[in-house]
Parts: structure tokens; sequence; C-alpha cells
């Protein structure tokens, strides 16, 4: 544990922005899974939500830039191909 005043206020800080990443991750993930689940006119109304909330996370660090391309890009094809 840590035992300076500025160690304890870091330990707290990252307790919070960790709870706080989970949140949104499990929400974008919980978003992602409703998208595919959903037919070609709701998941193309949904698609720039996903997709927006899916850069936040990528914005605040939570994933890689890189992977939040990989994601929309996949979301993207999916909600394209589906069958009109």
């Amino acid at each position: 544990m840590a035992n300076h005043s500025a160690t304890k206020k870091d330990a707290r800080q990252a307790a919070k922005r960790t709870e706080r990443n989970k949140y949104y991750g499990k929400t974008t993930r919980n978003a992602i899974r409703d998208l595919k689940a959903s037919d070609k006119a709701v998941a193309t109304e949904q698609l720039p939500k996903v997709a927006a909330m899916i850069d936040k996370m990528a914005k605040r660090g939570t994933i890689h830039k890189n992977k939040a391309a990989n994601l929309k890009s996949k979301l993207t094809r999916r909600v394209n191909a589906q069958a009109k």
C-alpha cells in the first residue's frame, strides 16, 4: 500500500479511472452486441451512435485508436452487407 499522501491520491485516482473505463467499455460492448443482433434499418440508425462511443473510448485512451478504427470498419462492413 502507498505510504506517501501523493501516492495514496494517485491510487485513488487510478481506481476511479479504472472503474470509469470499465463502465464505458462494457456499455460500448453491449451497444456493439445490440447492433450486431439488429436488422438493417435499426443497425443503420444505431451505427453513428456506436461509432461515436468507440471514438470517445479511443480519445480517452481506454482503447487504442487502431482498435477503434478496426471495430468501426468491421461494424460498417457488417451493416452494409446485411440484406436489405
